[in-house]
């Protein structure tokens, strides 16, 4: 027999929804992160806004990323001054995943996983 508590806690997981962001999605050349680790374009990570980035407490959180019928996941990496609310800048091998290089900027949703 399951306790309230393990019941509640259960529809809690269950229920709980998804906050997806709406913003504009460019591409950069990783080196050296702000949150401290060094990556290539060919590795699946991000740079958030000034305000998604909240001085470094999301380094190390992933993402989901959609947009243009597909859907990625990067890991937070770096911050991206001079992207706008909600913007983020990824490395090429996830751009890829949702458009081709040549686009160069496409408005995607994303979300914490």
């Amino acid at each position: 027999m399951f306790s309230k508590t393990t019941i509640l806690a259960a529809v809690a997981v269950f229920t709980s929804t998804v906050v997806a962001k709406t913003g504009d999605m460019t591409f950069f050349n990783p080196g050296l992160g702000a949150c401290g680790g060094t990556d290539n374009d060919g590795s699946p990570v991000v740079a958030l806004n000034s305000a998604d980035y909240a001085n470094g407490a999301n380094c190390g959180r992933w993402i989901t990323i959609q947009g243009n019928g597909k859907q990625t996941a990067a890991q937070v990496v770096d911050l991206c001054p001079g992207c706008g609310t909600n913007g983020i800048d990824v490395s090429p091998a996830i751009f890829d995943d949702i458009a081709p290089l040549d686009v160069g900027r496409i408005q995607v949703n994303w979300f914490f996983q």
